[in-house]
C-alpha cells in the first residue's frame, strides 16, 4: 500500500502560504495567486536539487518580492489545515493486510514540520520515500518504479492513492494499481474496499 501524503493523509491548502506571505510581505496576495508556478526551481527543490534559502532567493527573484527566510519558512508551513484522522484510525487495520508506505513529492522544510507537527501519523508507516530523499517525483513513471524497487514488491502488487489525476496516471504507467481521491470520504471509500 502507498499513499501520497498532502490531500490522501494530511490536508493542505496553497490558499494558506500565499496570504502568509502577503501579510508578512506587504504585497497583494493575487501576485502569488498569479505568477507562483510549479515551476523548474520548485521541482528541482522536491528532488533535492536546490535548498530552501535558493528556491526562496529564486522565489524573491521572480516575484520581485523580498522578505526574511523565517517569513518565507512560516508561510511555506502555513500549508497544512488538519490530517485526516479518519484516514489514519484505518492504519492498524491496514497493517494487518498490507506494508503501509508513502510517496509523496516534497521537500526538507515541509518534511521537517510534518514530521514534527503529526508524528503519530508519520510513525505508523513502514517506509516514507519523500521526493528530496529519493531525486525523484511523481507523475515520473521512473519515479514509482524506482519506489517499488525500494519496497522490494513488483509495481503490480501495489496499491496508490493519491489526489493528483496526473499523479495516478503515473502509476498506472509503471503498473500500479492506482486510485484518484480527491477527499477524505473518497481516500476511506478506497481504503474500505480493500
Amino acid at each position: 500500500m502507498l499513499l501520497d501524503l498532502g490531500g490522501v493523509v494530511l490536508g493542505i491548502d496553497f490558499h494558506r502560504v500565499f496570504q502568509h506571505w502577503a501579510s508578512a510581505s506587504g504585497v497583494e496576495a493575487s501576485l502569488f495567486y498569479e505568477h507562483w508556478t510549479l515551476d523548474q526551481a520548485y521541482k528541482d527543490q522536491e528532488i533535492g536539487q536546490l535548498n530552501f534559502a535558493q528556491y526562496t532567493a529564486h522565489l524573491s527573484d521572480t516575484l520581485g518580492v523580498s522578505m526574511p527566510l523565517k517569513q518565507w519558512r512560516d508561510g511555506w508551513n502555513a500549508l497544512w489545515t488538519h490530517p485526516y484522522e479518519g484516514v489514519a484510525a484505518k492504519f492498524t487495520e491496514i497493517k494487518q493486510h498490507f506494508t503501509l508506505c508513502a510517496f509523496s513529492n516534497t521537500n526538507a522544510v515541509h518534511a521537517e514540520s510534518f514530521m514534527q507537527r503529526y508524528p503519530h501519523i508519520m510513525s505508523q508507516f513502514d517506509q516514507l520515500f519523500l521526493s528530496h530523499e529519493v531525486g525523484c517525483r511523481k507523475p515520473d513513471a521512473e519515479a514509482f518504479r524506482h519506489v517499488c524497487d525500494l519496497m522490494h514488491t513488483e509495481p503490480q502488487c501495489v496499491t496508490f492513492l493519491d489526489d493528483s489525476q496526473e499523479n495516478v496516471a503515473g502509476a498506472r504507467a509503471a503498473r500500479l494499481t492506482a486510485h484518484h481521491t480527491r477527499s477524505e470520504a473518497e481516500v476511506l471509500s478506497v481504503l474500505n474496499r480493500l
